[in-house]
C-alpha cells in the first residue's frame, strides 16, 4: 500500500518537473523584410512637388523594392503643410505605401486624418496624391467636427478636409441647423396716403 502511494507520488513530482515552461514572447518578424532590397528603422521622408515641401512621413519602419521606387511602411505618421509652410493635417496609419513614380502614398488600417482645426476624418484606405495634393478614398469613411458628422462610401478632399467631394451614400449630423421649413413674414402693403385728392 505504501509503495503504490510512493509511485503515484513519484509520478506526479516527475510530471510537475517535466512540464514544459513558459516560453518568453518571440518578436514579430515581418514577411516584407525576406524579401526587400533594403530595410530601414526610424524612416523619415520629405515630400515635395516642384521644390515644394507637402509633407512629412515618418514610419517606424520602411522596406524598399523594385529599385527603390516601391516603399512598404508600418506605424505611418505624414504631417501636411499649406503653401505657406503651416501645419495642415497628420495622417496616421498601421501601413502605408510609396510610389516615387506616381507620387502617390497609399495608407492603410486603421487610417486616421486629424486637420489643424478639429475635423477628424476614419477609413480602412486612403490615397493621397502629391502632385494634386489631395486625399482620397473608394472605402466607407467618418468625418467628424465640433458640431457635424459626415458619412458615405468614397471622397476627395484637399488634406484639412474644407472641401470635401462625397462620392456616394451621403448622410450627416448637423447640431445646431434647423431642419423646419423657414416662414418669412408676409410684406405689409404700403400706408394710405394721408394727402387728400384735389
Amino acid at each position: 500500500m505504501r509503495i503504490a502511494g510512493s509511485v503515484v507520488l513519484l509520478c506526479a513530482f516527475t510530471a510537475v518537473a517535466c512540464s514544459p515552461k513558459k516560453q518568453p514572447p518571440v518578436a514579430t518578424h515581418s514577411p516584407l523584410a525576406d524579401s526587400a532590397d533594403q530595410v530601414m528603422y526610424g524612416a523619415r521622408f520629405v515630400l515635395t512637388d516642384q521644390g515644394l515641401q507637402r509633407a512629412h512621413m515618418n514610419a517606424d519602419t520602411a522596406y524598399f523594392f523594385d529599385d527603390n521606387t516601391r516603399m512598404e511602411f508600418e506605424n505611418v505618421v505624414t504631417t501636411f503643410f499649406t503653401t505657406t509652410g503651416a501645419k495642415d493635417a497628420v495622417l496616421t496609419s498601421r501601413h502605408g505605401t510609396y510610389n516615387s513614380r506616381t507620387n502617390n502614398m497609399i495608407a492603410r488600417k486603421n487610417v486616421v486624418v486629424l486637420s489643424e482645426d478639429g475635423r477628424r476624418l476614419t477609413t480602412p484606405e486612403l490615397i493621397y496624391n502629391q502632385q494634386k495634393n489631395q486625399i482620397s478614398s473608394d472605402s466607407a469613411f467618418v468625418m467628424t467636427e465640433p458640431n457635424r458628422r459626415l458619412e458615405g462610401i468614397g471622397f476627395r478632399s484637399d488634406p484639412n478636409m474644407k472641401n470635401i467631394q462625397i462620392l456616394k451614400g451621403a448622410s450627416g449630423i448637423a447640431r445646431g441647423v434647423s431642419t423646419e421649413p423657414m416662414v418669412f413674414p408676409a410684406p405689409s402693403s404700403p400706408a394710405p396716403s394721408s394727402t387728400p385728392k384735389r
